[in-house]
Formats: structure tokens, C-alpha cells, sequence
């Protein structure tokens, strides 16, 4: 089977679906894999690095395309400038696609994609199980996401992260309040705490303290007794009530604070305004909020996507596409997850959509012309 790792077009996006070092094991396993030329550049992975590991380089989209049974991406299919049409377009029917669909959000995409009878796998439905962390390809970039985060904020705060005592006097160490412990969360926790800063952290799931607690931050409790984690192990979609609660809770925190990074997300759903503009008006001068969550909707009443801001005196980071930032690593954790998940169910060379396994019947949203995930179903 011949496996096609085009270029990403969306703007902003330097990740690569596929690294060499990793298309040298689909190669062994018994693949073909073409690549667009330049696919992996901006990743810091050349034309010549993939022709070593057995890659072939395609002369032009036609020949990616028309070739391909599987194609690995990014980014879901966009209109391509060069081409003048659709990605899906130019794939044929009966393609595999393997992407962030995010079908929740973009479910006219999903039925578009079974119309041109394209299959597509959705890394971000790979299902919250044992088997399938190794396949988790939402969780590798949250965990990149989370680091970077961290280092952003400092960047921009005009302060130092860490208690420091000199001869001209002791600096306190800076205070960061991280909404939503996720893997984004915890990664920027303890990206933060090797920083030197004080941490503290908010979850609706009380399950997380334990968790917050064992990498030296302190949890931030809401007292509730709804049950907040659905039965994947997300954060479910919190009633007003709770929410009503937790701001009035997390006010004093935030407005305490140098840096805030929020990371909350509701599959399918708009991001959860966390930090009012109320909240960010009564901030110091010059501390930072990061939302990780502005790509859809945003965290923050007053961030806007794709831009860093000062309002109220505080600077807002609004970036989109954390992990893009990051995208040598970003692409290999990726490119890995891609490859156990063709891996569990490659069979010389071959790779055959099990219908009954509860990965795929989690992440694949088409099969022979039709939407098959039932979430995205319902919301169509």
C-alpha cells in the first residue's frame, strides 16, 4: 500500500504528518511512501532525509494523489492555492485519510469527505484507552502545547520565574494559575515548577488533585457534587451553576497572578469562558494570560485567535497552534502515533479497517461513502 505525506497548507502550520526516521519503519513493514517535496522542511526534515530512509519524493500533487491509498495529515483538508481546488479533491475514492478532523466541530467537513467516499480516520477520536495511549495523538500535542506555554508566558511577563536572593535583595517567585489539568495542564504545572514559579491549578474533575498535588502544584477545589468527568476520562460540560461557582472562586486566584494559561476544551463543544474580561480589567499591570482554548472559542472573554494582545494592561496570548511551534518534536510524537496505529492492525504491507475493534469504531468517522461515527451522526 502506498502511503502520501503531502505538504500542510494551512497557514501557521510547520508540523509534518510523517518523519524519515519513522517512514523507514512503514518501509520495513512492507508500505511505499511518497512525499510532497519540501512536506517536512519547516520541521527541520529535508527531501534528502527522507530518500534516505526510502522515501520517494513526488514530482508534483498529481502524482502524490493519484498514487496514494493512505494519505497522512495534519491539518484537516483545506482549499490548496497552488491547486485552485479542495484537497479532498484531488484524493480518490476510497482513500484512507488520516487527520486531525475534529468532525465534532467540523461535522459538513465529515459528510463532504463521505461524499467524495473518502475514509477518514480522526486522531483526535482515538479512544481514552490503555491499548490506544500509545496511539494518542491529542494527548502528545497537548503535552508539547503545555511546555511551550509556559515558555511563551515568561517570554512576554517582565518578571523571573524563580525565588531569587541576591545582595540587592530577595525576588519573590512568580505566581501562575493553570485552568484545566489535562495533559496541556500538568505539563505546563511542571514546566512551570522547574521554572521556580509558585503553581496553583483549577480542574471541575476533583479527581486531578491528586495528580496536581504530586508535581508541587496546589489544587484549586470546587466544591460540587455533579459528577464532572465523562467516561473517557474528559471534562464534561459543566452547568452554569458550577461555572458561576467556580469564577467567583477563581477570581482572587487570577487576579493574584502573574501568569494564567488555560487549557480547557469540551469535545464538540464551545470552550468555556473561564477569565471575564471583569477578571482580566482587575489583573497587575503587565501579567500574561495564555488561552490554549481560542481555537474554539477561547477561555478568555477578551483573547483573539492568532494574535498577542494588551488589554487592560495585561497581555493576551491568542495562539491557535501551539504545538506548531514546537515542530520537529511535535512531528515525531505524531508521526509515532500514526505508526501504532497502523501498526496494531497492519498485516504485511496491508492495512484493513477492523470494524469491530472499539479503536477504530472510536476514530473513524467515513467508510464506503457514509459517516459511521455516531456523535458526529447526531450532530448532522
Amino acid at each position: 500500500m502506498v502511503i502520501a505525506i503531502p505538504k500542510e497548507i494551512l497557514p501557521g502550520e510547520n508540523r509534518v504528518a510523517c518523519v524519515p526516521d519513522v517512514a523507514s519503519k512503514f518501509i520495513k513493514a512492507g508500505f511505499e511512501i511518497i512525499v510532497e517535496k519540501g512536506a517536512g522542511l519547516n520541521a527541520g526534515f529535508t527531501n534528502e532525509n527522507y530518500e534516505k530512509a526510502g522515501a520517494k519524493i513526488a514530482g508534483n500533487l498529481d502524482e502524490l494523489y493519484s498514487s496514494a491509498d493512505i494519505v497522512f495529515k495534519v491539518q484537516r483538508p483545506l482549499d490548496h492555492p497552488d491547486a485552485g481546488k479542495n484537497e479532498l479533491d484531488m484524493m480518490k475514492s476510497g482513500t484512507l485519510l488520516i487527520t486531525f478532523l475534529y468532525p465534532l466541530h467540523y461535522y459538513e467537513l465529515a459528510k463532504k469527505c463521505a461524499e467524495k467516499g473518502i475514509n477518514v480516520i480522526s486522531m483526535d477520536m482515538i479512544p481514552r484507552t490503555t491499548i490506544a495511549q500509545k496511539m494518542d495523538a491529542l494527548s502528545s500535542q497537548a503535552n508539547i502545547a503545555g511546555y511551550k506555554s509556559v515558555i511563551m508566558t515568561a517570554n512576554e511577563l517582565g518578571k523571573i520565574f524563580p525565588l531569587m536572593m541576591t545582595a540587592a535583595g530577595t525576588i519573590s517567585p512568580a505566581k501562575v494559575v493553570i485552568m484545566g489539568a489535562g495533559v496541556a495542564g500538568l505539563q505546563a504545572l511542571g514546566t512551570a515548577k522547574r521554572l521556580g514559579a509558585v503553581v496553583e491549578v483549577s480542574d471541575i474533575r476533583p479527581a486531578v488533585k491528586e495528580e496536581v498535588q504530586s508535581l508541587g502544584g496546589k489544587f484549586i477545589e470546587v466544591e460540587t457534587a455533579e459528577d464532572m468527568q465523562d467516561e473517557s476520562g474528559y471534562a464534561k460540560e459543566a452547568s452554569e451553576e458550577f461555572l458561576k461557582k467556580q469564577k467567583e472562586l477563581i477570581f482572587k486566584h487570577i487576579t493574584e497572578a502573574d501568569i494564567v494559561i488555560t487549557t480547557a476544551l469540551v469535545p464538540g463543544k464551545k470552550a468555556p469562558v473561564l477569565v471575564t474580561e471583569e477578571m482580566v480589567k482587575n489583573m497587575r499591570p503587565g501579567s500574561v494570560v495564555l488561552d490554549m482554548a481560542v481555537e474554539f472559542g477561547g477561555n478568555c472573554e477578551v483573547s483573539e485567535k492568532g494574535k498577542t494582545v494588551k488589554k487592560h494592561n495585561v497581555i493576551i496570548i491568542g495562539e491557535p497552534n501551539i504545538p506548531s511551534l514546537v515542530p520537529t518534536h511535535a512531528s515525531e510524537m505524531y508521526a509515532k502515533n500514526i505508526y501504532n496505529l497502523i501498526m496494531h492492525f497492519a498485516k504485511e504491507g496491508k492495512f484493513e479497517l477492523n470494524l469491530e475493534d472499539e479503536i477504530i469504531q472510536g476514530c473513524l468517522i467515513t467508510n464506503n461513502s457514509e459517516v459511521v461515527n455516531s456523535r458526529v451522526k447526531e450532530l448532522l
